[in-house]
């Protein structure tokens, strides 16, 4: 059975979203087509850090 890869979108959205809720920076996104993307993951998990929802909280808000 063959895997298809992910929309590289879709996870260039979860890495930003990772780096956000860790705290990284945002100077860390990549150059390129999926910077866009990147950053709103970035957005959205430096929103989800400041509401509270970090480690097992925060668990479901990961689809990754």
């Amino acid at each position: 059975m063959k895997k298809q890869k992910r929309d590289m979108n879709e996870r260039a959205f979860a890495r930003g979203y990772r780096a956000g809720v860790e705290r990284r920076s945002k100077d860390l996104a990549p150059e390129g087509p999926n910077r866009d993307y990147w950053m709103a993951g970035w957005r959205s998990g430096r929103e989800d850090n400041w509401d509270g929802y970090t480690g097992v909280s925060g668990i479901h808000k990961m689809a990754v």
